[in-house]
């Protein structure tokens, strides 16, 4: 899936990839697509519900190893 933008926090724990990813998306233009690449396993829940609350679309989550890969699409 090609993204626009992406970011790594891997090592980094809640809620530190979820504030990395606000920031980045909010240098993005609507529509575009940030790929998240973390390691922290609650950042699956968190990514969800920080979806639901932003407005922002959870386009993608998918387990690769140890990462967990998130995509979304700025509003």
């Amino acid at each position: 899936m090609d993204t626009d933008k992406e970011i790594d926090t891997r090592g980094l724990n809640c809620p530190l990839p979820i504030l990395k990813a606000k920031k980045a998306l909010t240098d993005m233009q609507s529509g575009q697509l940030l790929k998240v690449v973390s390691t922290d396993a609650g950042s699956v829940r968190d990514f969800q519900a920080f979806a639901k609350q932003t407005g922002n679309e959870l386009v993608h989550q998918e387990t690769a190893g140890e990462d967990f890969i998130h995509v979304l699409r700025r509003r």
